[in-house]
Protein backbone atom coordinates (compact mmCIF):
# COMPACT_ATOMS: atom_id res chain seq x y z
CA UNK A 1 0.00 0.00 0.00
CA UNK A 2 3.05 2.29 0.15
CA UNK A 3 2.91 2.21 -3.65
CA UNK A 4 -0.74 3.27 -3.39
CA UNK A 5 0.26 6.42 -1.51
CA UNK A 6 2.89 7.24 -4.11
CA UNK A 7 0.36 6.64 -6.88
CA UNK A 8 -2.16 9.00 -5.27
CA UNK A 9 0.49 11.69 -4.93
CA UNK A 10 1.69 11.38 -8.53
CA UNK A 11 -1.85 11.20 -9.93
CA UNK A 12 -2.85 14.39 -8.09
CA UNK A 13 0.35 16.11 -9.24
CA UNK A 14 -0.04 15.20 -12.93
CA UNK A 15 -3.76 15.93 -12.97
CA UNK A 16 -3.22 19.31 -11.30
CA UNK A 17 -0.56 20.23 -13.86
CA UNK A 18 -2.89 19.29 -16.73
CA UNK A 19 -5.86 21.08 -15.19
CA UNK A 20 -3.71 24.17 -14.69
CA UNK A 21 -2.89 24.26 -18.41
CA UNK A 22 -6.58 23.97 -19.30
CA UNK A 23 -7.70 26.60 -16.79
CA UNK A 24 -4.91 28.97 -17.83
CA UNK A 25 -5.92 28.72 -21.48
CA UNK A 26 -9.61 29.23 -20.65
CA UNK A 27 -9.22 32.28 -18.41
CA UNK A 28 -6.85 33.94 -20.87
CA UNK A 29 -9.58 33.78 -23.50
CA UNK A 30 -12.14 35.11 -21.00
CA UNK A 31 -9.81 37.94 -19.93
CA UNK A 32 -9.92 36.99 -16.24
CA UNK A 33 -6.43 38.20 -15.43
CA UNK A 34 -4.60 40.09 -12.72
CA UNK A 35 -3.19 43.38 -13.97
CA UNK A 36 0.06 44.80 -12.50
CA UNK A 37 -1.66 48.08 -11.72
CA UNK A 38 -0.76 48.50 -8.04
CA UNK A 39 2.46 49.08 -6.12
CA UNK A 40 2.16 45.67 -4.45
CA UNK A 41 1.90 43.78 -7.77
CA UNK A 42 5.17 42.84 -9.43
CA UNK A 43 4.23 40.61 -12.36
CA UNK A 44 5.23 41.83 -15.79
CA UNK A 45 1.90 41.63 -17.55
CA UNK A 46 -1.69 40.37 -17.34
CA UNK A 47 -1.59 37.01 -15.54
CA UNK A 48 -4.47 34.50 -15.56
CA UNK A 49 -6.33 33.85 -12.30
CA UNK A 50 -8.53 30.94 -11.16
CA UNK A 51 -5.58 28.61 -10.48
CA UNK A 52 -7.46 27.42 -7.42
CA UNK A 53 -10.03 25.83 -9.73
CA UNK A 54 -7.31 23.60 -11.23
CA UNK A 55 -6.14 22.53 -7.76
CA UNK A 56 -9.71 21.81 -6.64
CA UNK A 57 -10.58 19.79 -9.77
CA UNK A 58 -7.42 17.70 -9.34
CA UNK A 59 -8.33 17.03 -5.72
CA UNK A 60 -11.93 16.22 -6.62
CA UNK A 61 -11.03 13.61 -9.26
CA UNK A 62 -8.16 12.09 -7.27
CA UNK A 63 -10.26 12.06 -4.12
CA UNK A 64 -13.18 10.37 -5.83
CA UNK A 65 -10.97 7.59 -7.19
CA UNK A 66 -9.24 7.13 -3.82
CA UNK A 67 -12.64 7.07 -2.08
CA UNK A 68 -13.94 4.42 -4.48
CA UNK A 69 -10.98 2.23 -3.53
CA UNK A 70 -11.69 2.80 0.16
CA UNK A 71 -8.53 4.79 0.82
CA UNK A 72 -9.97 7.98 2.32
CA UNK A 73 -12.51 6.85 4.92
CA UNK A 74 -11.52 5.30 8.25
CA UNK A 75 -12.18 5.84 11.95
CA UNK A 76 -11.02 9.47 11.63
CA UNK A 77 -12.72 10.50 8.37
CA UNK A 78 -16.32 9.60 7.60
CA UNK A 79 -18.19 9.92 4.31
CA UNK A 80 -20.14 12.81 5.82
CA UNK A 81 -16.94 14.66 6.70
CA UNK A 82 -15.53 14.09 3.22
CA UNK A 83 -18.73 15.50 1.74
CA UNK A 84 -18.49 18.52 4.04
CA UNK A 85 -14.87 19.15 3.05
CA UNK A 86 -15.77 18.84 -0.63
CA UNK A 87 -18.69 21.26 -0.42
CA UNK A 88 -16.79 23.66 1.86
CA UNK A 89 -13.82 23.79 -0.50
CA UNK A 90 -16.14 24.25 -3.50
CA UNK A 91 -17.76 27.26 -1.82
CA UNK A 92 -14.34 28.85 -1.36
CA UNK A 93 -13.41 28.27 -4.99
CA UNK A 94 -16.72 29.59 -6.32
CA UNK A 95 -16.57 32.68 -4.09
CA UNK A 96 -12.96 33.31 -5.05
CA UNK A 97 -13.64 32.94 -8.77
CA UNK A 98 -16.58 35.33 -8.50
CA UNK A 99 -14.40 37.83 -6.64
CA UNK A 100 -11.62 37.54 -9.23
CA UNK A 101 -14.07 38.13 -12.08
CA UNK A 102 -16.29 40.81 -10.56
CA UNK A 103 -14.43 42.28 -7.57
CA UNK A 104 -16.70 41.66 -4.59
CA UNK A 105 -16.94 43.95 -1.60
CA UNK A 106 -15.08 42.68 1.50
CA UNK A 107 -18.27 41.71 3.37
CA UNK A 108 -19.41 39.59 0.43
CA UNK A 109 -15.99 37.95 0.15
CA UNK A 110 -16.29 37.05 3.83
CA UNK A 111 -19.56 35.15 3.32
CA UNK A 112 -17.94 32.31 1.40
CA UNK A 113 -15.25 31.36 3.97
CA UNK A 114 -17.88 31.56 6.72
CA UNK A 115 -20.22 29.31 4.72
CA UNK A 116 -17.38 26.87 4.02
CA UNK A 117 -16.50 26.67 7.71
CA UNK A 118 -20.16 26.22 8.74
CA UNK A 119 -20.60 23.36 6.27
CA UNK A 120 -17.45 21.69 7.64
CA UNK A 121 -18.65 21.99 11.22
CA UNK A 122 -22.08 20.59 10.35
CA UNK A 123 -20.32 17.65 8.68
CA UNK A 124 -18.55 16.80 11.93
CA UNK A 125 -15.15 18.46 11.54
CA UNK A 126 -14.39 19.51 15.10
CA UNK A 127 -11.79 19.55 17.85
CA UNK A 128 -12.65 16.93 20.46
CA UNK A 129 -9.75 17.29 22.87
CA UNK A 130 -6.82 19.52 23.73
CA UNK A 131 -3.42 18.22 24.74
CA UNK A 132 -2.07 19.51 28.04
CA UNK A 133 1.65 19.91 27.30
CA UNK A 134 2.64 20.34 30.95
CA UNK A 135 1.03 17.23 32.43
CA UNK A 136 1.88 13.60 31.70
CA UNK A 137 -1.11 11.39 31.00
CA UNK A 138 -2.31 8.06 29.73
CA UNK A 139 -3.25 9.23 26.22
CA UNK A 140 -1.20 8.49 23.11
CA UNK A 141 2.53 8.89 23.74
CA UNK A 142 1.85 9.54 27.41
CA UNK A 143 0.07 12.82 26.83
CA UNK A 144 -2.73 14.21 28.95
CA UNK A 145 -5.81 14.78 26.83
CA UNK A 146 -8.46 17.25 27.97
CA UNK A 147 -11.71 16.29 26.27
CA UNK A 148 -13.98 19.24 25.54
CA UNK A 149 -17.67 19.63 24.80
CA UNK A 150 -18.83 19.33 21.17
CA UNK A 151 -20.07 22.92 21.16
CA UNK A 152 -16.80 24.35 22.42
CA UNK A 153 -14.89 22.06 20.07
CA UNK A 154 -16.90 23.40 17.14
CA UNK A 155 -16.14 26.99 18.16
CA UNK A 156 -12.41 26.22 18.36
CA UNK A 157 -12.49 24.42 14.99
CA UNK A 158 -14.46 27.25 13.38
CA UNK A 159 -12.04 29.93 14.55
CA UNK A 160 -9.09 27.76 13.52
CA UNK A 161 -10.40 27.05 10.00
CA UNK A 162 -11.36 30.66 9.39
CA UNK A 163 -7.97 31.84 10.65
CA UNK A 164 -6.07 29.41 8.42
CA UNK A 165 -8.22 30.34 5.43
CA UNK A 166 -7.44 34.03 5.82
CA UNK A 167 -3.78 33.47 6.64
CA UNK A 168 -3.02 31.98 3.23
CA UNK A 169 -5.31 34.52 1.55
CA UNK A 170 -3.23 37.38 2.97
CA UNK A 171 0.04 35.51 2.39
CA UNK A 172 -0.58 35.22 -1.34
CA UNK A 173 1.54 38.11 -2.54
CA UNK A 174 4.56 36.53 -4.24
CA UNK A 175 4.83 33.95 -7.01
CA UNK A 176 4.64 30.40 -5.69
CA UNK A 177 4.63 31.36 -2.02
CA UNK A 178 1.26 29.94 -0.94
CA UNK A 179 1.38 26.90 -3.24
CA UNK A 180 4.84 26.05 -1.88
CA UNK A 181 3.67 26.45 1.71
CA UNK A 182 0.79 24.12 0.81
CA UNK A 183 3.22 21.46 -0.39
CA UNK A 184 5.46 21.77 2.68
CA UNK A 185 2.56 21.80 5.14
CA UNK A 186 0.75 18.85 3.55
CA UNK A 187 3.92 16.73 3.45
CA UNK A 188 4.65 17.41 7.12
CA UNK A 189 1.07 16.58 8.10
CA UNK A 190 1.36 13.40 6.01
CA UNK A 191 4.42 12.37 8.03
CA UNK A 192 2.52 13.16 11.23
CA UNK A 193 -0.32 10.89 10.12
CA UNK A 194 2.09 7.96 9.74
CA UNK A 195 2.81 7.72 13.45
CA UNK A 196 -0.33 9.23 14.95
CA UNK A 197 -3.25 7.83 12.94
CA UNK A 198 -4.25 4.22 12.34
CA UNK A 199 -2.13 2.31 9.78
CA UNK A 200 -2.95 3.22 6.16
CA UNK A 201 -5.10 6.07 7.42
CA UNK A 202 -7.27 8.17 5.18
CA UNK A 203 -5.54 11.32 6.42
CA UNK A 204 -2.22 10.16 4.97
CA UNK A 205 -3.79 9.79 1.52
CA UNK A 206 -5.64 13.07 1.90
CA UNK A 207 -2.44 14.91 2.83
CA UNK A 208 -0.57 13.47 -0.17
CA UNK A 209 -3.42 14.46 -2.46
CA UNK A 210 -3.14 18.06 -1.26
CA UNK A 211 0.66 18.03 -1.57
CA UNK A 212 0.51 16.60 -5.10
CA UNK A 213 -2.18 19.01 -6.29
CA UNK A 214 -0.29 22.02 -4.91
CA UNK A 215 2.99 20.83 -6.44
CA UNK A 216 1.40 20.26 -9.85
CA UNK A 217 0.11 23.84 -9.80
CA UNK A 218 3.41 25.20 -8.45
CA UNK A 219 5.13 24.16 -11.69
CA UNK A 220 3.33 27.06 -13.40
CA UNK A 221 3.07 29.35 -10.38
CA UNK A 222 6.71 29.54 -9.33
CA UNK A 223 8.53 32.74 -10.33
CA UNK A 224 7.87 34.00 -12.95
CA UNK A 225 4.29 32.77 -12.59
CA UNK A 226 2.16 32.16 -15.68
CA UNK A 227 -1.00 31.74 -13.57
CA UNK A 228 -2.09 32.78 -10.09
CA UNK A 229 -4.13 30.93 -7.48
CA UNK A 230 -6.65 33.72 -7.28
CA UNK A 231 -8.85 34.29 -4.24
CA UNK A 232 -10.38 30.82 -4.47
CA UNK A 233 -7.01 29.08 -4.51
CA UNK A 234 -5.33 31.12 -1.80
CA UNK A 235 -8.20 30.50 0.63
CA UNK A 236 -8.55 26.85 -0.45
CA UNK A 237 -5.00 25.90 0.56
CA UNK A 238 -5.29 27.41 4.04
CA UNK A 239 -8.66 25.74 4.54
CA UNK A 240 -7.31 22.32 3.52
CA UNK A 241 -4.26 22.63 5.79
CA UNK A 242 -6.56 23.64 8.63
CA UNK A 243 -8.82 20.63 8.03
CA UNK A 244 -5.82 18.29 7.82
CA UNK A 245 -4.49 19.60 11.13
CA UNK A 246 -7.80 18.70 12.80
CA UNK A 247 -8.42 15.28 11.27
CA UNK A 248 -4.77 14.27 11.73
CA UNK A 249 -5.34 14.00 15.47
CA UNK A 250 -5.88 17.66 16.38
CA UNK A 251 -2.31 18.54 15.34
CA UNK A 252 -2.98 22.25 15.64
CA UNK A 253 0.35 22.90 17.37
CA UNK A 254 2.13 21.28 14.42
CA UNK A 255 0.18 23.44 11.96
CA UNK A 256 0.96 26.52 14.06
CA UNK A 257 4.66 25.80 13.66
CA UNK A 258 4.23 25.26 9.93
CA UNK A 259 2.23 28.46 9.46
CA UNK A 260 3.72 30.38 12.37
CA UNK A 261 5.48 33.14 10.42
CA UNK A 262 2.50 34.09 8.22
CA UNK A 263 0.08 33.77 11.16
CA UNK A 264 2.17 36.16 13.27
CA UNK A 265 2.45 38.48 10.29
CA UNK A 266 -1.34 38.52 9.85
CA UNK A 267 -1.91 39.11 13.59
CA UNK A 268 0.49 42.06 13.54
CA UNK A 269 -1.06 43.50 10.35
CA UNK A 270 -4.57 43.31 11.85
CA UNK A 271 -3.43 44.83 15.17
CA UNK A 272 -1.60 47.63 13.36
CA UNK A 273 -4.59 48.50 11.17
CA UNK A 274 -7.10 48.38 14.02
CA UNK A 275 -5.21 49.97 16.91
CA UNK A 276 -2.64 52.25 15.29
CA UNK A 277 -3.75 53.22 11.79
CA UNK A 278 -7.51 53.04 12.46
CA UNK A 279 -8.09 51.63 8.98
CA UNK A 280 -10.12 48.72 7.65
CA UNK A 281 -8.76 45.24 8.29
CA UNK A 282 -9.58 44.42 4.65
CA UNK A 283 -7.46 47.24 3.23
CA UNK A 284 -4.45 46.27 1.13
CA UNK A 285 -0.91 47.56 1.56
CA UNK A 286 2.76 46.63 1.13
CA UNK A 287 3.51 46.11 4.83
CA UNK A 288 3.25 42.32 4.94
CA UNK A 289 6.51 40.55 5.76
CA UNK A 290 6.96 39.19 2.22
CA UNK A 291 6.76 42.73 0.81
CA UNK A 292 9.09 44.04 3.49
CA UNK A 293 11.67 41.43 2.50
CA UNK A 294 11.57 42.86 -1.02
CA UNK A 295 11.96 46.39 0.35
CA UNK A 296 14.99 45.16 2.30
CA UNK A 297 16.71 44.19 -0.94
CA UNK A 298 15.78 40.56 -1.55
CA UNK A 299 14.55 39.49 -4.97
CA UNK A 300 11.08 37.96 -5.22
CA UNK A 301 12.60 34.51 -5.66
CA UNK A 302 14.88 34.97 -2.62
CA UNK A 303 12.03 36.20 -0.42
CA UNK A 304 9.93 33.18 -1.31
CA UNK A 305 12.77 30.77 -0.55
CA UNK A 306 13.41 32.45 2.82
CA UNK A 307 9.76 32.01 3.81
CA UNK A 308 9.65 28.45 2.45
CA UNK A 309 12.79 27.68 4.44
CA UNK A 310 11.35 29.01 7.69
CA UNK A 311 8.13 27.08 7.07
CA UNK A 312 10.02 23.85 6.43
CA UNK A 313 12.39 24.33 9.38
CA UNK A 314 9.77 24.98 12.05
CA UNK A 315 7.30 22.54 10.53
CA UNK A 316 9.87 19.74 10.41
CA UNK A 317 11.00 20.51 13.96
CA UNK A 318 7.50 19.64 15.16
CA UNK A 319 8.07 16.03 14.07
CA UNK A 320 10.75 15.61 16.72
CA UNK A 321 9.21 17.56 19.58
CA UNK A 322 6.85 16.54 22.34
CA UNK A 323 3.91 18.77 23.28
CA UNK A 324 5.81 20.82 25.88
CA UNK A 325 8.73 21.28 23.51
CA UNK A 326 6.35 22.52 20.81
CA UNK A 327 5.24 25.30 23.14
CA UNK A 328 8.88 26.33 23.51
CA UNK A 329 9.33 26.10 19.73
CA UNK A 330 6.34 28.41 19.25
CA UNK A 331 7.96 30.93 21.60
CA UNK A 332 11.22 30.64 19.64
CA UNK A 333 9.22 31.18 16.46
CA UNK A 334 7.83 34.40 17.89
CA UNK A 335 11.36 35.59 18.74
CA UNK A 336 12.57 34.72 15.22
CA UNK A 337 9.67 36.66 13.73
CA UNK A 338 10.49 39.69 15.88
CA UNK A 339 14.20 39.55 15.01
CA UNK A 340 13.40 39.15 11.33
CA UNK A 341 11.13 42.19 11.48
CA UNK A 342 13.84 44.27 13.19
CA UNK A 343 16.50 43.23 10.65
CA UNK A 344 14.18 44.04 7.75
CA UNK A 345 13.32 47.48 9.14
CA UNK A 346 17.02 48.29 9.67
CA UNK A 347 17.85 47.18 6.11
CA UNK A 348 15.03 49.31 4.69
CA UNK A 349 16.16 52.40 6.61
CA UNK A 350 19.77 51.92 5.47
CA UNK A 351 18.74 51.63 1.85
CA UNK A 352 16.37 54.62 2.01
Amino acid sequence: MQFGRLLVFIFALVLSALMTLLVRSYVRKRGIVDMPDEARKFHRGPTPLWGGLAVWLALLVTGFIAWRFGLLTDVKISNTQLAGITVGSLLLVIGGMWDDAKGLKPWRQFLFPVAAVCVSLMAGIGVHYITNPFVAGTGPYGRALLYISPMFGSVVAGIWLLGMTYTTKLLDGLDGLVAGVGVIGAVILFIVSLYWDVPLSGTSYFALMVAGACLGFLIYNIYPASIFLGEGGSTLIGYLLGVLAIISGAKIATALLIMGIPILDVVWIIARRVFFEKTSVASADRKHLHFRLLDAGLTERQAVWVLWGLTAFFGTSSLFLQSQQKVIALLVLGVVMALLAVIVVIKIKKSA
